[in-house]
């Protein structure tokens, strides 16, 4: 590395100029391979400890639990019809997995933390200021995405199977099955609901922009009813819309929201 006389010196003292690959803003410090495996390797236990944590919790409160997720699918069932469990230890398995899916969601803030300190160390520090907004809308996503499945999706799905109930067939639905089917549900809609987050942040990195979404909705339409598709257990049109509307609604929302945070003044990204 060249060096520089230091201004006014009669001594003949040099310094050294700073590094190239140093960002003006004092954050271009890089990790390598092995740091960046051992951050991971952190963040993982720092996550899966507050997971524990939760997981306690929730088990505390496991009999509310329950009977708050079988509620709307109770109030829909035919008369007379109950869940039932074929094999001795299957209830006591519900209890385990109900404690697991309520911890994670009680500890999805602190998880969602831990991920923002991952990726973190990448970014400038104008951009590290999105911590906060990060975690709330990424949380706020899982939670409207599991209650527009607690309370629209999955009762529906009930109500539709059970509408076979009748003198020849009777819906004596297992709880694993069923659990089964929701956890399904509920995973898929709390990941759509994080698009409105996601495209916020892409659009603030100037990633994406409202123009090039808008270009690509024709696509978008024809995945969210393939996502519909995959996501529900029947291959009704019904069943399938109720899965692909929020997430074209949703699709949408975010072309208004990277309208509307487009960064002022750059370029945005191509359309092909």
């Amino acid at each position: 590395m060249p060096l520089v006389p230091f201004p006014g010196s009669r001594s003949g003292a040099f310094l050294t100029p700073p590094d190239d690959d140093e960002d003006d803003d004092g954050s271009g410090s890089k990790m390598s391979f092995l740091e960046h495996l051992d951050e991971f390797r952190k963040r993982i236990i720092h996550a899966l400890l507050g997971v524990v944590v939760g997981v306690f919790v929730a088990f505390a409160f496991i009999e509310r639990i329950v009977s708050f997720i079988w509620g709307p699918m109770r109030r829909v069932l035919p008369p007379g019809v109950k869940l039932i469990y074929t094999e001795p230890a299957e209830a006591f398995s519900l209890y385990i997995q109900i404690s697991l899916l309520a911890g994670a969601l009680l500890a999805a803030p602190w998880v969602m933390y831990q991920v923002w300190m991952f990726i973190s160390p990448g970014l400038r520090s104008n951009e590290k200021k999105f911590a906060i907004p990060f975690v709330v809308f990424t949380t706020l996503g899982l939670v409207f995405g599991a209650a527009f499945n607690h309370y629209i999706a999955f009762p529906f799905m009930i109500r539709f199977l059970a509408s076979f109930n009748g003198v020849d067939l009777v819906f004596m639905p297992r709880i694993e099955d069923t659990f089964d089917m929701y956890l399904k549900m509920a995973l898929g809609m709390a990941a759509v609901f994080q698009l409105p987050t996601i495209v916020f942040f892409l659009a603030k990195l100037n990633l994406v922009s409202a123009r090039f979404l808008w270009s690509k909705g024709k696509y978008a339409i024809l995945l969210a009813f393939i996502i519909g598709a995959v996501v529900t257990p029947t291959g009704d049109p019904i069943n399938q819309t109720i899965f692909a509307a929020p997430i074209v609604i949703l699709y949408f929302l975010s072309i208004v929201i990277a309208w509307i945070v487009a960064p002022k003044g750059r370029k945005a990204p191509p359309v092909d």
